[in-house]
């Protein structure tokens, strides 16, 4: 596959034979890369070249290395926007990606703590109780935990399971025109149930985002928690 004495060094067409296959699909982003023994053998070279290629990869930002664990196609980021009015469908379709996810599974539950506090509700009060995934071109980017009032909002679950969006939800409610009051953004260690929903590994962080949607009356209609894999997207704020 490699040409010798052409004057173009062998790091440099590896370079370009692996450039190729990223741009062609052959090896998609998220995807690791084969180790340095196994693409020396492929390419028929010692691991220094080899070594010298993924770097060179790496430093157009074509593959990232992560130490322990290989190289890695890079990820095509989402550039999320919090703003007055954010929503994940049409950041989404926005940049040319393709939204996915939907529903993990409800319950009821009672009010209480920083929940009751965020939505200005008795401790006690009935809230529904909703856990979704979001995905991006069909790779998981977030799982996220909704709490909504569930004397407003009756039969909740049933219209998202129907309509598979929080927006459209809402605005089955009457409240489409929600605004965004209030985002935490923190960062930590998932837990392994987010892990496994995201496909990554337990070392990698999440970003987390705690948010209260209010209507038009200033009324909290929903208290929000959100985990996103913090290598697929980041956080724009608008001013």
């Amino acid at each position: 596959m490699l040409e010798r004495n052409i004057g173009v060094a062998l790091w440099n067409q590896i370079e370009q034979v692996l450039t190729e296959e990223i741009e062609a699909g052959l090896l998609r982003a998220g995807e690791r890369l084969a180790t340095e023994p196994q693409l020396a053998e492929r390419f028929g070279v010692n691991r220094h070249t080899v070594r010298r290629a993924v770097a060179q990869l790496a430093e157009r930002g074509l593959v990232k290395v992560e130490q322990g664990r290989g190289s890695f196609v890079a990820e095509h980021v989402l550039d999320y926007l919090i703003g007055r009015h954010t929503r994940f469908t049409d950041l989404v379709n926005r940049q040319n990606r393709n939204p996915g996810g939907g529903f993990l599974f409800a319950a009821q539950v009672e009010a209480e703590g920083t929940v009751a506090e965020a939505l200005k509700v008795a401790p006690g009060t009935a809230l529904h109780h909703l856990e979704t995934l979001g995905a991006l071109d069909d790779r998981p980017i977030s799982v996220g935990t909704h709490f909504f009032p569930a004397q407003r909002f009756p039969d909740l679950v049933e219209i998202y399971q129907r309509e598979g969006s929080i927006t459209r939800t809402l605005t089955h409610f009457g409240c489409g025109d929600y605004e965004r009051r209030i985002t935490r953004v923190t960062a930590r260690i998932p837990d392994a149930s987010d892990a496994e929903l995201l496909r990554q590994a337990r070392n990698r962080p999440v970003l987390v985002t705690e948010s209260v949607n209010v209507d038009a009356a200033e009324v909290p209609v929903e208290y929000g928690i959100a985990r996103f894999a913090a290598d697929r997207f980041q956080i724009v704020f608008e001013t």
